[in-house]
This record gives C-alpha cells, structure tokens and sequence, in this order.
C-alpha cells in the first residue's frame, strides 16, 4: 500500500512526525504506523504541561491486535493534547496527519525537528517494510 506523506513533516524511526506550526510543534503518528495498528480502540496521552524527552514514551495506542507506546520525536512542553481523538480513537484512523494529530509541543529546540527523516526518506523506509 502507498502512503502520502505530507512534505513538511519529517519523521522518526518510530513512525511518529513532528510538523511546526508557527513556535509550535504538532506531534502524531504516521498513516503507515495507523495501517499497521489496525482497529484503534484507546490512545493513552501526557497531560498539559507534562515536558517530554526525544526518544522516551510519551504514551500508547492500543488496537485489537496490540498495544504500541510511542515516542517523541523531539524534546519540549506539551501546551495541548487532542481531546476528540482520546474520546474518540477512530479519528486517529482516519486522519492520522490531519485531524487524528496527537499533541501539540512547545519544543526545547526546534533544531531537533531537521534531525528527523524528511517525507521521501520516510516514504522509502516503509516501503521496504
């Protein structure tokens, strides 16, 4: 299956994105990690406020075949967190690089968002999966 993903977001390994808006930085989880998972049934995120660290968990998506942490793609402060797709985890399925966005981060530094994979580099990598 191919998979669009948007030119201004980079990705990491784990299949998260970042994407700045503005002083911001909106995390998710990409299509491809979404496809994967299958039936979405719970996603698990930090409360406002929480600083989360590049590399370590910041939560978990549970489907009917397994539940995944995820983990930051970038340093920083979590200033909002999408309440509709905690109530409602289809959202994530069928939006995951749109309406199906998981936080929003306030970053440490923004620099560390050019560290990530860019879309073709992403694109490649799962196409090989």
């Amino acid at each position: 299956m191919a998979f669009d993903f948007p030119d201004d977001f980079r990705f990491a390994d784990s299949h998260e994105y970042a994407v700045q808006d503005g002083e911001l930085v909106r995390i998710g989880i990409s299509a491809f990690a979404v496809d994967q998972l299958g039936d979405i049934v719970f996603v698990e995120l930090p409360d406002v406020g929480t600083d989360l660290t590049r590399g370590k968990s910041f939560g978990s998506v549970e489907s009917v075949k397994a539940v995944e942490e995820m983990f930051s793609p970038i340093s920083g402060e979590v200033v909002q967190r999408n309440e509709s797709v905690l109530a409602s985890p289809e959202e994530l399925q069928n939006d995951p690089h749109g309406e199906g966005w998981l936080l929003v981060v306030r970053p440490l530094q923004v620099t560390q968002i050019q560290e990530l994979m860019d879309s073709g580099s992403y694109a490649s990598k799962v196409a090989m999966q």
